[in-house]
């Protein structure tokens, strides 16, 4: 079976995207199954080439929706499976319009990693399902996959998203605390300014604990709004325990970010109240505790196996009163984590993906 995977986003080491099809590459491995992955202009996924995954960087910024329209053009006439691995309503409306008629049963399969109903956007999705009911859509929780049922659609199911595998235990971090983290791209949602105040109030209290902040671009080497402006509070304030990537880390450096480390994801609870989130997968496998949100996705899963916290309060004396917290006893929070890293390893393994993908 050959499967064409759609992913404009994947660009170079950045992003989850780049782990997520990974983790459904690897899936593949000794399976009747191949796959060709369109990228953008930068797009490479080292290590899957035994794994029957061919790249092609295919996408511009730019260019990207006309590029999109020409693809599924293409790939609806040929006779592999399409697979939008990061879906969106736009993907819908290029497929609409790139379709010569009803899009066949097995033939298009959509992932949705999060959904934000509007009443425009139900009513297209009824008026989509009704038009291409053989069309499938995946998505990682039921809070994402229950608007989709609810619009008509035959096929909508929850796929749980992808891990990304852990290494043997000899790879695993010992149970010795070693540093506040903040992993992944700097964005707003994701708390990147509640990061900031939390250092610039550890340095103007003398609070010294060793603290390291990925502050790496999003997609396409761009910053959004306001992350400039925190950017320059962190190089003003410059602490000595201060670690901050600005760049982009390659596999192995981003793992061992985890070792010794406590996780913080002070994510926007409407954002990501049901939005799974790669880091804590990460996190997790590498034995990490997280502190959370109270209300998200994350801080549930931490709750679950009593590894982190789930704080409602992200003012920076309740960040430092959780780590502090954590630090305490942090063998024990970093047992449980590894146990929830198991655990999760198997309840989301790729191999669920690949099967919704090729049965």
């Amino acid at each position: 079976m050959h499967i064409d995977i759609v992913e404009p986003t994947l660009e170079g080491e950045a992003g989850h995207c780049r782990s997520f099809l990974l983790s459904l590459c690897g899936a593949g491995r000794g399976r009747e199954v191949a796959f060709r992955v369109y990228g953008g202009k930068g797009a490479s996924l080292p290590g899957t080439e035994c794994a029957g995954c061919e790249v092609v960087p295919f996408f511009s910024r730019r260019l990207r929706r006309l590029q999109a329209f020409i693809l599924y053009r293409r790939l609806l006439r040929g006779g592999g499976r399409i697979f939008v691995s990061t879906a969106g309503r736009t993907d819908m409306v290029l497929l609409d319009l790139a379709a010569k008629g009803e899009i066949p049963p097995e033939k298009v399969f959509l992932y949705f990693h999060w959904l934000r109903p509007s009443l425009r956007k139900l009513a297209y999705f009824r008026r989509f399902a009704v038009s291409h009911p053989g069309v499938t859509v995946l998505g990682p929780t039921d809070a994402v996959i229950g608007p989709f049922r609810e619009c008509g659609f035959r096929n909508a199911r929850v796929v749980p998203y992808p891990i990304t595998p852990s290494g043997p235990d000899k790879d695993r971090p010992g149970d010795r605390f070693r540093h506040i983290l903040f992993a992944g791209a700097a964005r707003l949602d994701k708390g990147f300014s509640r990061m900031v105040d939390l250092v610039c109030h550890m340095t103007a209290q003398g609070v010294a604990i060793p603290f390291s902040i990925q502050a790496s671009p999003g997609h396409y080497e761009k910053y959004g709004e306001g992350i400039r402006d925190d950017l320059d509070r962190l190089r003003k304030a410059a602490p000595s325990w201060l670690r901050t990537f600005r760049d982009t880390l390659g596999a192995e450096e981003y793992r061992e970010m985890f070792d010794g480390a406590i996780v913080l994801q002070p994510y926007a609870r409407e954002d990501f109240a049901d939005r799974v989130s790669g880091v804590t997968l990460d996190a997790f496998s590498m034995g990490a505790p997280v502190i959370a949100t109270a209300g998200t996705w994350m801080a549930r899963a931490a709750d679950r196996f009593a590894a982190g916290a789930a704080v409602p309060d992200l003012s920076p004396p309740a960040l430092l009163s959780a780590v502090d917290t954590i630090r305490a006893d942090y063998p024990r929070y970093h047992r449980n984590a590894l146990e929830a890293g198991r655990t999760l390893q198997e309840e989301h393994s790729a191999r669920h993906l690949l099967e919704a993908l090729a049965s």
